[in-house]
Protein backbone atom coordinates (compact mmCIF):
# COMPACT_ATOMS: atom_id res chain seq x y z
CA UNK A 1 0.00 0.00 0.00
CA UNK A 2 3.49 2.76 0.68
CA UNK A 3 3.32 2.88 -2.81
CA UNK A 4 -0.01 4.51 -3.10
CA UNK A 5 0.84 7.21 -0.75
CA UNK A 6 4.24 8.19 -2.75
CA UNK A 7 2.78 10.99 -4.37
CA UNK A 8 0.08 11.57 -2.60
CA UNK A 9 1.95 13.03 0.50
CA UNK A 10 0.28 16.25 2.30
CA UNK A 11 3.06 16.45 4.97
CA UNK A 12 6.29 14.97 5.85
CA UNK A 13 7.54 14.91 9.28
CA UNK A 14 10.59 14.22 11.44
CA UNK A 15 8.08 12.71 14.11
CA UNK A 16 4.43 11.76 14.09
CA UNK A 17 2.42 11.06 17.14
CA UNK A 18 -1.11 9.26 16.85
CA UNK A 19 -3.60 9.96 19.67
CA UNK A 20 -3.11 13.55 21.64
CA UNK A 21 -4.01 11.84 25.15
CA UNK A 22 -1.79 12.30 27.89
CA UNK A 23 0.95 9.88 26.12
CA UNK A 24 0.57 11.78 23.45
CA UNK A 25 0.68 15.03 24.58
CA UNK A 26 3.47 13.77 27.18
CA UNK A 27 6.16 12.30 24.68
CA UNK A 28 5.23 15.51 22.83
CA UNK A 29 6.22 17.52 25.74
CA UNK A 30 9.57 15.37 26.17
CA UNK A 31 10.46 15.62 22.55
CA UNK A 32 10.28 19.42 22.01
CA UNK A 33 12.49 19.63 25.20
CA UNK A 34 15.25 17.86 22.87
CA UNK A 35 14.23 20.16 20.09
CA UNK A 36 12.55 18.08 18.05
CA UNK A 37 8.80 19.43 17.29
CA UNK A 38 6.49 16.34 16.95
CA UNK A 39 3.17 16.12 15.07
CA UNK A 40 0.05 14.70 16.48
CA UNK A 41 -2.64 13.69 14.84
CA UNK A 42 -5.80 13.29 16.82
CA UNK A 43 -9.09 11.43 15.59
CA UNK A 44 -11.21 13.21 17.91
CA UNK A 45 -10.40 16.37 20.21
CA UNK A 46 -8.04 16.66 23.32
CA UNK A 47 -9.65 15.52 26.35
CA UNK A 48 -12.59 13.60 24.30
CA UNK A 49 -12.29 10.00 26.01
CA UNK A 50 -12.76 11.41 29.14
CA UNK A 51 -15.20 13.93 28.27
CA UNK A 52 -17.51 11.63 25.95
CA UNK A 53 -16.79 8.22 27.34
CA UNK A 54 -17.16 8.38 30.94
CA UNK A 55 -20.63 8.51 33.02
CA UNK A 56 -21.05 11.94 34.43
CA UNK A 57 -20.44 11.40 38.12
CA UNK A 58 -16.76 9.57 37.04
CA UNK A 59 -13.91 10.74 39.08
CA UNK A 60 -10.06 9.59 39.15
CA UNK A 61 -9.63 6.76 41.81
CA UNK A 62 -6.02 7.78 42.60
CA UNK A 63 -5.52 11.36 44.77
CA UNK A 64 -4.94 14.24 42.21
CA UNK A 65 -1.07 14.77 43.86
CA UNK A 66 -0.49 11.79 41.57
CA UNK A 67 -1.24 13.64 38.57
CA UNK A 68 2.49 14.47 37.70
CA UNK A 69 2.59 14.98 33.63
CA UNK A 70 6.08 15.70 32.65
CA UNK A 71 7.04 19.45 34.08
CA UNK A 72 3.40 19.62 35.23
CA UNK A 73 2.44 18.56 38.59
CA UNK A 74 -0.76 19.05 39.57
CA UNK A 75 -1.08 22.45 41.55
CA UNK A 76 -4.87 22.84 42.28
CA UNK A 77 -6.19 23.26 46.12
CA UNK A 78 -7.10 19.75 47.01
CA UNK A 79 -4.29 17.98 46.02
CA UNK A 80 -5.68 14.47 48.33
CA UNK A 81 -8.74 14.68 46.51
CA UNK A 82 -10.24 13.43 43.39
CA UNK A 83 -10.93 14.88 40.30
CA UNK A 84 -13.98 14.63 38.54
CA UNK A 85 -15.08 14.52 35.16
CA UNK A 86 -15.14 17.80 34.21
CA UNK A 87 -11.60 18.85 35.93
CA UNK A 88 -9.94 15.42 34.31
CA UNK A 89 -10.80 17.66 30.75
CA UNK A 90 -9.85 21.08 32.30
CA UNK A 91 -6.22 19.62 33.12
CA UNK A 92 -5.77 17.77 30.16
CA UNK A 93 -6.46 20.65 27.88
CA UNK A 94 -4.57 23.07 29.99
CA UNK A 95 -1.76 20.76 29.66
CA UNK A 96 -2.43 20.58 26.02
CA UNK A 97 -2.40 24.55 25.93
CA UNK A 98 1.31 24.28 28.09
CA UNK A 99 2.85 21.81 25.72
CA UNK A 100 1.90 24.22 22.42
CA UNK A 101 2.49 21.08 20.32
CA UNK A 102 1.12 20.94 16.65
CA UNK A 103 -1.81 19.24 16.69
CA UNK A 104 -4.38 18.49 13.92
CA UNK A 105 -7.91 17.28 15.36
CA UNK A 106 -10.40 15.11 13.50
CA UNK A 107 -7.77 13.46 11.86
CA UNK A 108 -8.19 9.60 11.98
CA UNK A 109 -5.99 7.37 10.79
CA UNK A 110 -7.03 4.62 8.45
CA UNK A 111 -3.61 2.86 7.38
CA UNK A 112 -0.32 2.86 9.11
CA UNK A 113 2.51 1.02 6.59
CA UNK A 114 6.77 1.18 6.49
CA UNK A 115 8.66 1.32 3.39
CA UNK A 116 12.54 2.28 2.77
CA UNK A 117 12.79 3.13 6.38
CA UNK A 118 9.89 5.19 6.08
CA UNK A 119 6.69 5.50 7.50
CA UNK A 120 3.57 6.30 5.71
CA UNK A 121 0.20 7.41 7.50
CA UNK A 122 -2.95 7.54 5.72
CA UNK A 123 -6.00 9.43 7.37
CA UNK A 124 -9.28 11.05 6.53
CA UNK A 125 -7.90 14.03 5.34
CA UNK A 126 -4.91 13.33 3.57
CA UNK A 127 -1.61 11.27 3.74
CA UNK A 128 1.48 11.90 5.52
CA UNK A 129 5.28 10.77 5.45
CA UNK A 130 7.64 10.32 9.03
CA UNK A 131 10.49 9.05 9.83
CA UNK A 132 9.46 8.18 13.56
CA UNK A 133 5.81 7.46 14.26
CA UNK A 134 4.81 7.17 18.44
CA UNK A 135 1.13 5.11 18.60
CA UNK A 136 -0.06 6.26 21.71
CA UNK A 137 -4.17 5.56 21.54
CA UNK A 138 -4.04 3.40 24.27
CA UNK A 139 -5.18 -0.48 24.04
CA UNK A 140 -9.30 0.08 25.40
CA UNK A 141 -10.51 0.49 21.38
CA UNK A 142 -13.45 -1.85 21.28
CA UNK A 143 -16.01 -2.86 23.62
CA UNK A 144 -15.67 -6.56 24.96
CA UNK A 145 -19.18 -8.00 25.54
CA UNK A 146 -20.36 -11.56 26.00
CA UNK A 147 -20.23 -13.67 22.73
CA UNK A 148 -24.33 -14.19 23.15
CA UNK A 149 -25.40 -10.95 23.95
CA UNK A 150 -27.25 -10.83 20.47
CA UNK A 151 -29.43 -13.11 22.57
CA UNK A 152 -30.76 -11.04 24.46
CA UNK A 153 -35.02 -10.08 23.31
CA UNK A 154 -34.47 -6.32 21.41
CA UNK A 155 -36.61 -4.58 24.07
CA UNK A 156 -33.75 -4.85 26.20
CA UNK A 157 -31.11 -1.74 25.64
CA UNK A 158 -27.72 -2.81 25.72
CA UNK A 159 -24.99 -0.38 26.36
CA UNK A 160 -21.45 -0.48 27.18
CA UNK A 161 -19.68 1.51 30.45
CA UNK A 162 -18.13 3.51 27.75
CA UNK A 163 -21.73 4.88 26.66
CA UNK A 164 -23.38 5.32 30.03
CA UNK A 165 -24.18 8.61 31.49
CA UNK A 166 -26.48 8.65 34.25
CA UNK A 167 -29.72 6.33 35.77
CA UNK A 168 -32.01 9.22 34.00
CA UNK A 169 -30.46 8.42 30.71
CA UNK A 170 -32.02 4.88 31.18
CA UNK A 171 -35.36 3.25 30.29
CA UNK A 172 -37.77 2.81 33.56
CA UNK A 173 -37.19 -1.02 35.05
CA UNK A 174 -34.05 -3.22 36.00
CA UNK A 175 -30.89 -2.59 35.09
CA UNK A 176 -27.98 -5.82 35.32
CA UNK A 177 -24.42 -4.34 35.33
CA UNK A 178 -22.08 -6.91 34.34
CA UNK A 179 -18.83 -7.16 35.14
CA UNK A 180 -17.07 -6.28 38.63
CA UNK A 181 -13.68 -4.07 37.94
CA UNK A 182 -13.59 -0.11 38.87
CA UNK A 183 -16.56 0.26 35.76
CA UNK A 184 -18.68 -2.27 36.46
CA UNK A 185 -18.91 -1.62 40.52
CA UNK A 186 -19.24 2.34 40.41
CA UNK A 187 -21.65 2.66 37.56
CA UNK A 188 -23.98 -0.26 40.00
CA UNK A 189 -23.12 2.40 43.05
CA UNK A 190 -24.65 5.43 40.19
CA UNK A 191 -27.52 3.51 39.62
CA UNK A 192 -28.24 2.20 43.46
CA UNK A 193 -27.83 5.27 44.45
CA UNK A 194 -30.61 6.65 42.42
CA UNK A 195 -33.22 3.70 43.80
CA UNK A 196 -32.81 1.81 40.66
CA UNK A 197 -33.41 -1.51 40.78
CA UNK A 198 -29.68 -3.26 40.86
CA UNK A 199 -28.53 -6.49 39.42
CA UNK A 200 -24.80 -7.21 39.82
CA UNK A 201 -23.03 -9.92 37.79
CA UNK A 202 -20.12 -10.33 40.22
CA UNK A 203 -16.32 -11.77 38.45
CA UNK A 204 -13.56 -12.33 40.37
CA UNK A 205 -12.01 -8.55 39.78
CA UNK A 206 -10.03 -7.54 43.01
CA UNK A 207 -10.91 -4.80 45.50
CA UNK A 208 -8.85 -2.24 47.42
CA UNK A 209 -9.00 -0.56 50.73
CA UNK A 210 -9.08 3.32 50.10
CA UNK A 211 -7.85 4.27 53.69
CA UNK A 212 -5.76 2.37 56.05
CA UNK A 213 -3.42 3.05 58.86
CA UNK A 214 -4.01 7.12 58.61
CA UNK A 215 -3.36 7.62 54.81
CA UNK A 216 -4.75 7.10 51.71
CA UNK A 217 -3.55 3.20 50.10
CA UNK A 218 -2.12 4.93 47.03
CA UNK A 219 -0.58 7.17 49.19
CA UNK A 220 1.18 3.98 51.27
CA UNK A 221 1.83 2.17 47.89
CA UNK A 222 3.55 5.20 46.27
CA UNK A 223 6.00 4.82 49.58
CA UNK A 224 6.42 1.20 48.84
CA UNK A 225 7.69 1.54 45.17
CA UNK A 226 4.65 -0.22 44.08
CA UNK A 227 3.92 1.95 41.08
CA UNK A 228 7.46 2.59 40.28
CA UNK A 229 8.15 -1.78 40.14
CA UNK A 230 9.56 -2.33 36.25
CA UNK A 231 6.43 -5.51 35.21
CA UNK A 232 9.94 -7.63 34.58
CA UNK A 233 10.66 -7.51 38.68
CA UNK A 234 6.80 -9.29 39.13
CA UNK A 235 7.11 -13.15 39.63
CA UNK A 236 4.23 -13.36 36.49
CA UNK A 237 5.19 -10.36 34.45
CA UNK A 238 2.19 -11.48 31.41
CA UNK A 239 -0.31 -12.50 34.66
CA UNK A 240 0.26 -8.73 35.98
CA UNK A 241 -0.72 -7.02 32.73
CA UNK A 242 -3.90 -8.96 32.26
CA UNK A 243 -5.50 -8.60 36.08
CA UNK A 244 -8.66 -6.30 36.60
CA UNK A 245 -8.06 -3.33 38.37
CA UNK A 246 -8.89 -3.21 41.68
CA UNK A 247 -12.09 -2.02 42.43
CA UNK A 248 -12.44 1.09 45.05
CA UNK A 249 -13.58 4.90 44.28
CA UNK A 250 -12.74 8.51 44.35
CA UNK A 251 -16.60 9.56 44.94
CA UNK A 252 -17.66 10.60 47.98
CA UNK A 253 -14.13 12.37 48.43
CA UNK A 254 -13.31 8.72 48.36
CA UNK A 255 -13.51 5.74 50.14
CA UNK A 256 -14.10 2.01 49.79
CA UNK A 257 -16.41 -0.63 47.73
CA UNK A 258 -17.89 -3.22 49.63
CA UNK A 259 -20.19 -5.07 47.32
CA UNK A 260 -21.66 -6.87 50.82
CA UNK A 261 -22.79 -3.91 52.24
CA UNK A 262 -24.71 -3.08 48.97
CA UNK A 263 -26.10 -6.47 49.33
CA UNK A 264 -27.36 -5.75 52.97
CA UNK A 265 -28.93 -2.46 51.46
CA UNK A 266 -30.85 -4.23 48.58
CA UNK A 267 -28.30 -4.33 45.85
CA UNK A 268 -28.69 -7.69 43.85
CA UNK A 269 -25.37 -9.69 43.74
CA UNK A 270 -25.10 -13.01 40.99
CA UNK A 271 -22.21 -14.73 40.39
CA UNK A 272 -20.18 -14.81 36.69
CA UNK A 273 -22.69 -14.79 33.74
CA UNK A 274 -23.00 -18.21 32.46
CA UNK A 275 -25.55 -18.53 29.37
CA UNK A 276 -27.96 -16.36 27.86
CA UNK A 277 -31.04 -17.05 26.47
CA UNK A 278 -34.12 -15.14 24.67
CA UNK A 279 -35.78 -15.87 28.10
CA UNK A 280 -33.50 -15.91 30.55
CA UNK A 281 -30.51 -14.96 32.37
CA UNK A 282 -28.15 -17.43 34.16
CA UNK A 283 -25.74 -17.13 37.00
CA UNK A 284 -22.71 -19.40 38.05
CA UNK A 285 -23.02 -20.73 41.58
CA UNK A 286 -19.10 -18.82 42.14
CA UNK A 287 -20.58 -14.96 44.23
CA UNK A 288 -19.12 -16.37 47.16
CA UNK A 289 -15.96 -17.47 45.59
CA UNK A 290 -15.48 -14.25 43.62
CA UNK A 291 -16.51 -11.85 46.95
CA UNK A 292 -13.85 -13.98 49.01
CA UNK A 293 -11.39 -13.72 46.21
CA UNK A 294 -12.27 -9.91 46.19
CA UNK A 295 -11.47 -9.72 50.13
CA UNK A 296 -8.68 -11.87 49.88
CA UNK A 297 -6.54 -9.18 47.97
CA UNK A 298 -7.84 -6.52 49.95
CA UNK A 299 -6.57 -8.29 53.30
CA UNK A 300 -3.12 -8.95 51.14
CA UNK A 301 -2.97 -5.13 50.41
CA UNK A 302 -3.32 -4.10 53.96
CA UNK A 303 -1.13 -6.91 55.00
CA UNK A 304 1.46 -5.55 52.80
CA UNK A 305 1.26 -2.10 54.22
CA UNK A 306 1.31 -3.56 57.97
CA UNK A 307 4.97 -5.14 57.17
CA UNK A 308 5.62 -2.23 55.55
CA UNK A 309 5.25 0.21 58.35
CA UNK A 310 6.70 -2.45 61.32
CA UNK A 311 10.15 -2.65 58.57
CA UNK A 312 10.41 1.01 58.70
CA UNK A 313 9.60 1.75 62.13
CA UNK A 314 6.54 4.13 61.22
CA UNK A 315 4.52 5.50 63.97
CA UNK A 316 1.16 4.69 62.20
CA UNK A 317 -2.07 4.09 64.07
CA UNK A 318 -3.99 0.18 64.55
CA UNK A 319 -6.99 -0.43 62.33
CA UNK A 320 -9.15 -3.77 63.50
CA UNK A 321 -9.36 -6.90 61.06
CA UNK A 322 -11.82 -7.38 58.19
CA UNK A 323 -14.47 -9.28 58.76
CA UNK A 324 -17.00 -9.97 56.37
CA UNK A 325 -20.59 -7.71 56.76
CA UNK A 326 -22.58 -10.19 54.56
CA UNK A 327 -22.92 -13.53 53.40
CA UNK A 328 -24.50 -14.91 50.17
CA UNK A 329 -27.53 -17.27 51.29
CA UNK A 330 -28.11 -20.64 49.15
CA UNK A 331 -31.24 -18.96 47.29
CA UNK A 332 -28.89 -16.43 45.75
CA UNK A 333 -25.66 -18.18 44.86
CA UNK A 334 -27.05 -19.56 41.79
CA UNK A 335 -29.34 -17.50 40.12
CA UNK A 336 -31.59 -17.02 37.03
CA UNK A 337 -33.19 -13.37 36.08
CA UNK A 338 -36.06 -13.36 33.43
CA UNK A 339 -35.64 -11.27 30.56
CA UNK A 340 -39.14 -10.10 31.48
CA UNK A 341 -37.65 -8.75 34.36
CA UNK A 342 -35.22 -6.29 32.60
CA UNK A 343 -34.88 -2.92 30.89
CA UNK A 344 -31.12 -2.37 30.75
CA UNK A 345 -27.86 -4.67 30.27
CA UNK A 346 -24.97 -2.27 30.97
CA UNK A 347 -21.60 -4.24 29.33
CA UNK A 348 -18.61 -3.25 31.83
CA UNK A 349 -16.44 -6.31 30.49
CA UNK A 350 -13.68 -4.83 29.71
CA UNK A 351 -12.13 -3.76 26.21
CA UNK A 352 -10.05 -5.21 23.67
CA UNK A 353 -7.30 -3.40 21.61
CA UNK A 354 -7.67 -2.81 17.92
CA UNK A 355 -4.50 -2.07 15.64
CA UNK A 356 -5.58 -3.89 12.83
CA UNK A 357 -4.94 -0.39 10.70
CA UNK A 358 -0.58 -1.16 11.75
CA UNK A 359 0.28 -3.07 8.84
CA UNK A 360 4.23 -3.27 10.32
CA UNK A 361 5.13 -6.65 12.04
CA UNK A 362 4.97 -6.28 15.66
CA UNK A 363 2.14 -7.98 17.09
CA UNK A 364 2.08 -11.53 19.18
CA UNK A 365 -0.43 -13.84 18.36
CA UNK A 366 -3.54 -11.89 19.97
CA UNK A 367 -3.00 -8.65 17.88
CA UNK A 368 -0.85 -7.05 21.28
CA UNK A 369 2.37 -5.04 20.41
CA UNK A 370 5.63 -6.87 21.41
CA UNK A 371 7.89 -4.28 23.00
CA UNK A 372 10.61 -2.87 25.34
CA UNK A 373 9.16 0.22 27.45
CA UNK A 374 7.46 0.94 24.16
CA UNK A 375 10.44 0.09 21.47
CA UNK A 376 9.22 -2.34 18.53
CA UNK A 377 11.31 -4.88 16.99
CA UNK A 378 10.49 -2.28 13.97
CA UNK A 379 13.52 0.83 14.16
CA UNK A 380 11.32 3.92 14.47
CA UNK A 381 8.21 2.31 15.34
CA UNK A 382 6.83 2.90 19.33
CA UNK A 383 4.13 2.62 21.50
CA UNK A 384 2.99 4.70 24.53
CA UNK A 385 0.24 4.48 27.23
CA UNK A 386 -0.16 1.43 27.06
CA UNK A 387 -1.45 -0.59 30.42
CA UNK A 388 2.01 -1.57 32.16
CA UNK A 389 4.17 -0.61 29.56
CA UNK A 390 6.56 -0.63 31.92
CA UNK A 391 4.87 -0.24 35.16
CA UNK A 392 1.65 0.44 36.90
CA UNK A 393 1.33 4.23 36.38
CA UNK A 394 2.76 3.37 32.17
CA UNK A 395 -0.75 4.33 31.42
CA UNK A 396 -1.64 6.96 34.00
CA UNK A 397 -1.12 10.27 34.80
CA UNK A 398 1.02 9.30 37.15
CA UNK A 399 3.65 7.28 35.37
CA UNK A 400 3.29 8.27 31.47
CA UNK A 401 5.83 10.86 31.96
CA UNK A 402 8.86 8.60 32.49
CA UNK A 403 8.28 6.44 29.98
CA UNK A 404 7.62 9.38 27.55
CA UNK A 405 11.29 10.54 28.96
CA UNK A 406 12.76 7.60 27.82
CA UNK A 407 11.12 7.38 24.44
CA UNK A 408 12.36 10.79 23.71
CA UNK A 409 15.50 9.53 24.65
CA UNK A 410 15.71 6.82 21.95
CA UNK A 411 14.00 8.86 19.03
CA UNK A 412 16.26 11.77 19.91
CA UNK A 413 19.15 9.63 19.40
CA UNK A 414 17.63 7.80 16.12
CA UNK A 415 17.26 11.19 15.25
CA UNK A 416 20.65 12.78 15.67
CA UNK A 417 22.41 9.20 13.81
CA UNK A 418 19.80 9.90 11.00
CA UNK A 419 21.43 13.32 10.56
CA UNK A 420 25.14 12.03 11.05
CA UNK A 421 24.62 9.74 8.71
CA UNK A 422 22.68 11.96 6.13
CA UNK A 423 25.21 14.76 6.32
CA UNK A 424 28.31 11.91 5.79
CA UNK A 425 26.84 10.89 3.05
CA UNK A 426 26.02 14.73 1.55
CA UNK A 427 29.86 15.11 2.15
CA UNK A 428 31.30 12.08 0.50
CA UNK A 429 28.95 12.82 -2.63
CA UNK A 430 30.64 16.26 -2.73
CA UNK A 431 34.47 14.99 -2.37
CA UNK A 432 33.34 12.47 -4.80
CA UNK A 433 32.10 15.24 -7.53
Amino acid sequence: MAEEFLNQISAKCSVIIIGAGQAGLSIAHSLQKKGIKPLILEKNYVGFSWEEQRWDSFCLVTPNWQCTLPDYQYSGKDPNGFMDKENIVKYLKKYSEFVKADILEGIEVKHLVKKNEKFFISTNRGNFEADQVVIATGAYHVPNRHPHSERLPTNILQIDAREYKNANSLPDGPVLVVGSGQSGCQIAEDLFFEKREVHLSVGSAPRSPRRYRGRDVVDWLDRMGYYSMPIGEHDDPKSVRNKTNHYLTGRDKGREIDLRRRAIEGMNLHGRLEELTINDIQFSNDLSKNLDGADSVYCRIRNSIDEWISKNNIDAPKEEKYSPCWEPTEDVKGTKISCKNLAVVIWCTGYKSDFSWVDISVFDGTGFPIHERGVTQSPGLYFLGLPWLYTWGSGRFCGVKDDANFLADIISLKSNKSAATKEMLECKALLGS
